[in-house]
């Protein structure tokens, strides 16, 4: 089932949050920048950078995946390994909410978002 509309607007709010407090800033944007995308049930933040060898293209390295249970109603997050996959964060491999989330990767105990 999609996500409704009230569940949408609040996790615009939530990214809108979390985008203030990490994106890089604006002098720094066109070399990299933070960007946020709605897929399906899942919020996924990418770093984005532009190619070494053709700068008018970017390349997007994802950051994290969190994406809602409806049926727990609890949110599951993920992140990407040198695999390529996405494994589910065992420290925090499902949280009460999208705040809750956003709390854990900015913390990065284990530099597994940010490096």
């Amino acid at each position: 089932m999609a996500l409704s509309e009230f569940e949408r607007k609040r996790i615009e709010k939530g990214m809108e949050g979390f985008m203030e407090r990490r994106r890089p800033p604006a002098h720094v944007r066109d070399r990299l920048d933070l960007v946020w995308r709605l897929e399906g049930q899942s919020v996924v933040l990418y770093e984005v950078r532009p190619l070494m060898d053709a700068p008018t293209s970017v390349m997007e390295h994802p950051v994290f995946k969190a994406t809602f249970v409806r049926k727990s109603g609890r949110w599951k997050l993920y992140w990407q390994r040198a695999d390529l996959k996405w494994h589910g964060y065992d420290p925090h491999p499902e949280l009460a909410s999208l705040e809750d989330v956003l709390s854990v990767v900015e913390k990065d105990e284990y530099a597994c978002f940010f490096g």
